[in-house]
């Protein structure tokens, strides 16, 4: 059987091509854009890309087209599979159907952090010996690959609260049907999806609604948006986390973490009458967080406290989640995903926390690509000064569709702010500005024009 993904390079579509794959299906795909490090690990997998929607790509008829939410009318292949009357699903329709029954899906839905939670689960379970299948909007490095069947019950996805598809409006969780949720924060985002910061929660509600009641819901101990949306009703087991010190003694979280280092890599996890440490490579108060939902989900599937801290200790990351590409000339460079004020922030205070205990006075410098639409549209536009605070100096890459004011954030803003309009201005900036000892974060949820590897050609030269 073939199918065909519009849509394919997407971190979801990517990563359900891999399963099918998987599964014995031909696959093959199709995308305006095909960057690294999805397309890489597409082709890796024997899957055919194809750039751009020319019809042409379905002449030879797939047996079903999985069509992706960036995908709408007036897209020609779109277009093509209607007029042709072609069998087509969304992709969280034919993951349901197809990979999805009859397992134990373990779902890690909220604003921020999915990808990176997901990655830790997935990896606690695998170390654990239970072998999981998982779906990751990203590439984890303690995987080699983004997505795959697994050997037993359990499947680890990442639940994204976007739409399904251009004929779906649901969010793609509200297809999957998990036992086990992290609900890990909620905020306004995806701003050319839902109006406001309730009708996000109604999607979510949603998703409670679904939870059986031998499953369990697990959230932060004090978040108020989340707490409106547990207020409409849940019927399924309800367990908290929180960090000493961020939430108030009478929270009273079911699973506690004490920080034994500020910057976040090492941190105590209380739990009942049990301890354990986590002593592990990754840094940000939010990676804590992370941490502490992924241990309290992979215990209602009887992982043991010490066990998962153990997983911990070994887990690498994932690709674009504050990923050091490389140092040249004493300037280290990384590649991080944020793309909301919020995921902005917490990657920028927790370098900040590390170069402070390191103490070596090392300058952290920002470069931006504000990419999102809800970012572009102008939605944050008040909040994003206060995100750059912790870096000493703050490149805007000054998109030409942005509605953002960008004057007013740089008079608000703590740091040095400069906002250039090619990367080839910013790359040359960066290359006169920069010395030895700086880090450069650069923050994108795109290709950037190639800006990464530029920017570390260009360093080294």
């Amino acid at each position: 059987m073939h199918i065909h993904i519009l849509g394919i390079c997407g971190t979801f579509m990517g990563s359900l091509a891999i399963l099918a794959k998987q599964l014995g299906y031909q696959v093959s795909g199709s995308d305006q854009h095909v960057y690294p490090p999805m397309s890489t690990q597409l082709q890796e997998q024997g899957i055919k890309l194809s750039e751009g929607y020319d019809p042409a790509h379905l002449q030879d008829k797939p047996d079903m087209i999985v069509i992706g939410n960036t995908c709408s009318r007036g897209n020609p292949a779109v277009e093509y599979v209607l007029n042709e009357g072609l069998p087509y699903c969304s992709g969280p329709q034919w993951l349901a159907e197809h990979v999805l029954q009859g397992r134990w899906v373990l779902a890690v839905a909220g604003t921020h952090g999915k990808t990176t939670t997901t990655s830790m689960l997935s990896w606690i379970l695998e170390y654990a010996g239970l072998e999981p299948g998982f779906l990751i909007g990203g590439v984890p490095k303690n995987f080699d690959a983004s997505a795959r069947l697994g050997e037993q019950a359990y499947f680890v996805i990442e639940a994204d609260e976007y739409d399904s598809a251009f004929f779906d409006k649901r969010s793609k969780f509200i297809h999957y049907q998990p036992r086990t949720v992290i609900m890990g924060n909620l905020e306004f985002d995806h701003a050319d999806i839902f109006p406001n910061l309730e009708s996000i929660q109604t999607q979510f509600h949603h998703l409670v609604k679904l939870i059986p009641q031998n499953g369990l819901i697990i959230s932060p101990a004090e978040n108020a948006n989340l707490a409106a949306v547990f207020e409409k009703g849940s019927w399924a087991p309800h367990e908290t986390f929180g960090v000493d010190g961020v939430v108030g003694e009478e929270a009273n979280p079911d699973w506690q973490v004490r920080l034994l280092q500020e910057d976040g890599s090492r941190f105590q996890v209380q739990h009942d009458a049990e301890e354990a440490e986590v002593n592990w490579r990754l840094l940000g108060q939010h990676n804590v967080q992370n941490a502490i939902a992924a241990i309290a989900a992979a215990a209602h599937v009887g992982v043991s406290l010490q066990k998962s801290c153990a997983a911990l200790a070994k887990f690498s990351g994932v690709k674009r989640r504050m990923e050091e590409l490389g140092s040249f000339a004493g300037v280290s460079v990384y590649d991080d995903f944020a793309h909301h004020p919020t995921a902005i922030k917490t990657t920028l205070d927790g370098k900040r926390a590390a170069l402070d205990i390191s103490n070596k006075g090392e300058r952290l410098i920002a470069v931006i690509e504000a990419r999102s639409n809800t970012m572009k549209m102008g939605y944050h536009q008040n909040t994003l000064a206060d995100s750059l605070s912790a870096a000493d100096k703050v490149y805007w890459y000054k998109n030409a569709d942005t509605k953002l004011d960008l004057d007013a954030i740089a008079s608000a803003c703590r740091p040095e702010f400069k906002a250039l309009e090619s990367v080839d201005a910013l790359i040359e900036a960066l290359v006169a500005e920069s010395q030895s000892g700086d880090h450069i974060v650069v923050m994108s949820n795109g290709g950037f024009e190639g800006f990464h590897q530029r920017l570390c050609a260009a360093l080294q030269g």
